[in-house]
């Protein structure tokens, strides 16, 4: 694990939630980004060298909106950036973890991959890599 990449938080009304955060933080959103395989909406704030990724579901299927209907808006996932995405979950996979979901395309120009929260302390991890 290299670094915390970002903190994903799950909301209902993201221009509200854009305000808090703009507000909080000192500076506005600096990307929304519709993630279509995903059916979610994002806006990237930077933290620091981590970021905030609030997410608001398009589609009432979507995970975020499963998320949102069982425990409400909050914390999401915690990200972290690794250099080689398949080498660290062969790595996690070979300690016992499981993966919630194969590599595939993520927000921020980012390949992603989830790991089981039931394995992880009750938080969803998210490994990422660069494009």
């Amino acid at each position: 694990m290299k670094k915390l990449e970002h903190i994903g938080i799950a909301v209902e009304d993201l221009e509200a939630a854009e305000k808090v955060f703009g507000e909080v933080l000192g500076s506005p959103a600096y990307k929304r980004e519709e993630v279509a395989g995903e059916s979610v909406l994002t806006s990237f704030f930077q933290a620091g060298s981590a970021k905030i990724e609030l997410l608001v579901p398009t589609s009432e299927d979507s995970a975020i909106a499963r998320h949102l209907e069982k425990r409400g808006a909050g914390l999401h996932h915690i990200a972290f950036h690794v250099d080689d995405l398949e080498a660290e979950l062969e790595r996690l996979q070979s300690l016992g973890y499981r993966v919630v979901t194969p590599p595939k395309e993520g927000a921020d120009g980012k390949r992603i991959a989830f790991l089981h929260p039931g394995d992880t302390a009750r938080v969803l991890i998210e490994l990422c890599t660069d494009v």
